[in-house]
């Protein structure tokens, strides 16, 4: 579900019309999700397996779902696409960017099968892809965080080294610092999207080193219940995590797939599909903060919902400078504004990030 969506640079949403072919019959559409991780794992393959459900909630009789659930990012895709294929799946959803591969080959293998990547970059007739502006919202769940560490260090856990890691991390620091000025946010890698030893003990790692609020960009919960054991503040992400660390929760960035998953589906039974590119936001409601938990405050909660109200009216952006990198480099100057290609390109972190954009 990494790296930046460059076929997405100058759009920000898809044209959900305008379609090539018709679905006419009376039969229910088949459509699939291919999960990289478990269907349950309290984060991104939840949050996608939600938007199925809601999916199937909607159009009931209308369609038929199915996902793959830990599906490796290699030639088993390709064979998983393959079986969904051949079981009648007309639109087949791909929930990791490292699918990209095995789902180009697989849309021109078949051309009658509507193929969409999650977090990519690549479009063709019978292939789209689509992601959101969550660096908005990280941004506000990083306001939480940086209200509630008292020593302004705060742990920031991630899978790996690409641009939309970066532009993440440095969305959430840049958070913490507008309610802790000076803090420092101290990054560690998992090398991996979900793997709960290895969330575990990075959080664990990053108290020990001083940190006393951990956020997290990677998709499980074992980093959220460290710290609860430890009574650390805690930011998730993907999902409304709480009952995993109840009083150690603060928020999270989350998104809502079911708005974009139901639209598609209904365009590719009814024949207005269209390829593109989709870049969801708060205002569309495909980009969100979770319910909050009991360490955030009413003024921490205020400063978040102004915020939020003036990101969608474009009042307030993250990436408008001055912004400086790690060597004290001035970036952005003062006033400018980064561009989308630049945020989805992002190399370097922002001054007070302890850790490399290389990993």
């Amino acid at each position: 579900m990494v790296v930046a969506l460059l076929g997405a640079l100058a759009v920000t949403a898809l044209v959900l019309a305008g379609g090539t072919s018709a679905n006419s019959n009376a039969e229910p559409i088949k459509a699939a999700w291919i999960l990289v991780g478990p269907h349950k794992d309290g984060g991104w393959n939840q949050a996608h397996n939600a938007g199925r459900l809601y999916v199937q909630k909607q159009m009931g009789a209308k369609v038929i779902t199915t996902f793959k659930e830990n599906v490796p990012e290699g030639p088993q895709a390709s064979q998983v696409i393959d079986s969904l294929v051949r079981d009648g799946n007309k639109i087949i959803f791909a929930d990791s960017f490292g699918y990209k591969a095995a789902m180009v080959a697989a849309a021109k293998k078949y051309p009658d099968v509507y193929f969409e990547h999650a977090t990519g970059d690549a479009v063709m007739k019978n292939f789209a892809n689509y992601f959101g502006a969550s660096e908005d919202t990280i941004y506000l769940s990083g306001l939480a965080a940086g209200a509630a560490t008292k020593k302004g260090v705060v742990g920031y856990i991630l899978p790996f080294p690409f641009a939309e890691m970066i532009r993440h991390a440095n969305a959430f620091t840049l958070g913490v610092q507008e309610t802790h000025p000076g803090a420092k946010v101290k990054v560690v890698y998992t090398n991996a999207f979900f793997d709960p030893a290895k969330e575990k003990k990075a959080s664990e790692g990053l108290i020990a080193a001083g940190a006393d609020v951990i956020g997290q960009n990677v998709d499980g919960t074992a980093a959220g219940q460290a710290a609860q054991a430890a009574g650390v503040p805690w930011v998730g992400y993907n999902s409304n995590s709480r009952k995993f660390a109840p009083t150690s929760w603060l928020t999270a960035s989350v998104y809502d797939w079911g708005i974009y998953y139901l639209k598609r589906v209904k365009a590719a039974a009814n024949g207005t599909w269209k390829a593109g590119s989709y870049y969801g936001n708060i205002k569309d409601g495909f980009t969100d903060i979770a319910p909050f938990g009991p360490k955030v405050s009413a003024k921490t909660k205020a400063l978040i919902a102004k915020r939020k109200a003036q990101l969608v009216s474009g009042k307030f952006y993250e990436f408008q400078g001055p912004l400086y990198d790690q060597s004290g480099k001035l970036r952005v100057p003062k006033g400018k504004r980064m561009t989308l290609p630049e945020i989805l390109s992002f190399d370097w972190f922002v001054k007070g990030i302890e850790g490399s954009p290389k990993g």
